[in-house]
């Protein structure tokens, strides 16, 4: 040691540097050959990598989360923009199927409605509605057809289960029907079974009608199916009317309270027909009618 800086000499210090070297040289050399030869330094190297591991788990976290972080962002942008395309596609076929089924409805209703006119055998005209009479104690509509399609006042106005009403009403482009459940409105039926005749009149609800004057001990029952009479000649012989469905006798009155459901589906009805009678004067067809049409 120099004692007047307090250091080792250089070639002291180099010398011992050399030593170590040498020395971890020839250890490394020992260790390849005994691994090389008998693998004696496995367990060593598996016990340095299992000491290893968590430092290496640990530095790799941060990349690994990273791209799970990415490649979760990328599969919801993509997973939403395929629930938003589906979500179109489904909507847009909703609406399809919507208007195949409105389609499908209105096809079936024509076809009925062109069944029932073969059964009236006369002249028949389809109409749609454009209107309904908000008036709670009336029930009238407004139809697309007028005096231009030979549409009269008087016409009667049917339906493919019965029927509906008359035309009270009639201008150039469209006009107004009554139905057989207006209070103002009545029409001579014949209860099919017994044949006995009477006159069905408005009640005002939707689907309910009363057969007036009838007396106590008429043949009339529960169930009976009331057609019309043919009597006026308005309406075609022995259509369906309704339905009786209920009968009161009371032996201090005269008559019996007969109450009658419309057999006609008045107030769902999109098309309805428009029948010419058999009378000769009601035989004109469409377009070939005056300016102003007589009852």
């Amino acid at each position: 040691m120099d004692l007047k800086t307090g250091h080792k000499p250089l070639f002291e210090r180099g010398s011992y540097a050399l030593a170590r070297v040498v020395a971890v040289a020839v250890l490394s050399v020992v260790l390849m050959t005994a691994d090389h030869r008998g693998g004696h330094v496995d367990a060593v190297r598996s016990l340095l990598a299992t000491l290893v591991y968590p430092l290496q788990y640990a530095v790799d976290l941060p990349i690994r989360g990273g791209k799970w972080v990415a490649d979760n962002l990328s599969s919801r942008r993509t997973l939403m923009t395929e629930n938003e395309r589906l979500r179109r596609e489904n909507f847009s076929a909703q609406s399809r199927l919507e208007r195949y089924a409105e389609l499908e409805a209105e096809n079936r209703r024509l076809r009925e409605l062109l069944d029932s006119a073969a059964r009236v055998g006369v002249q028949v005209l389809i109409a749609e509605r454009l209107a309904v009479d908000l008036d709670p104690y009336s029930r009238r509509i407004v139809l697309n057809k007028g005096i231009r399609d030979g549409v009269h006042v008087g016409q009667s106005l049917i339906d493919a289960n019965g029927i509906m009403g008359q035309v009270v009403e009639a201008g150039p482009f469209s006009s107004s029907a009554v139905l057989i459940t207006d209070p103002s409105h009545a029409l001579p039926v014949q209860v099919r079974r017994s044949g006995l005749l009477g006159i069905a009149v408005g009640t005002g609800p939707l689907d309910r009608l009363e057969l007036t004057h009838v007396p106590v001990n008429a043949d009339v029952l529960v169930g009976d199916v009331l057609v019309t009479s043919g009597l006026g000649g308005r309406f075609p012989a022995g259509y369906p009317v309704g339905r009786v469905v209920s009968v009161e006798r009371d032996s201090g009155r005269p008559f019996a309270q007969v109450t009658v459901e419309s057999s006609a589906n008045l107030e769902r009805n999109r098309e309805v027909l428009l029948v010419w009678s058999d009378q000769p004067s009601d035989r004109l067809a469409p377009r070939e009618v005056p300016d102003v049409a007589e009852p």
